[in-house]
């Protein structure tokens, strides 16, 4: 194998490596739509009042987090920026906005839907 091959074959694991690192971009996987912070999926989300800012953890757990699903970090995901990661008591990460863990209402049927806000006076719509 000639020096020029070579060199191109044992290029390819470091630009791979760059390429993966350079992807791994810091912030949660959110964006505004019509004044409200949502998921990827457009779907509105939520913050509680019960969840102490900074903390580093939800409290809603179990049952509370059927009906109020956490916007989870996926593997790799890097916080930055106003979002951090808390954990939660089954070991898996979530994102949080200022230290407030960030979640979905269950009730939500579509894009748009905000009928979670002020929900037993303690969950709030995110407006960034």
């Amino acid at each position: 194998m000639n020096t020029k091959k070579l060199m191109c074959a044992l290029s390819v694991p470091i630009w791979l490596t760059a390429c993966s690192v350079l992807d791994a971009r810091p912030g949660a996987p959110v964006m505004v739509a019509n004044g409200v912070l949502t998921g990827s999926t457009g779907m509105t989300l939520y913050t509680f009042d019960k969840d102490p800012v900074g903390s580093g953890k939800s409290v809603c757990n179990g049952p509370c987090a059927g009906n109020w699903p956490p916007l989870y970090a996926a593997e790799g995901e890097v916080a930055g920026g106003d979002y951090s990661l808390v954990s939660r008591d089954d070991g898996k990460k979530q994102w949080a906005l200022k230290g407030k863990p960030l979640y979905y209402w269950v009730k939500d049927q579509k894009p748009g839907d905000m009928t979670g806000d002020g929900f037993n006076n303690a969950w709030r719509v995110v407006r960034p």
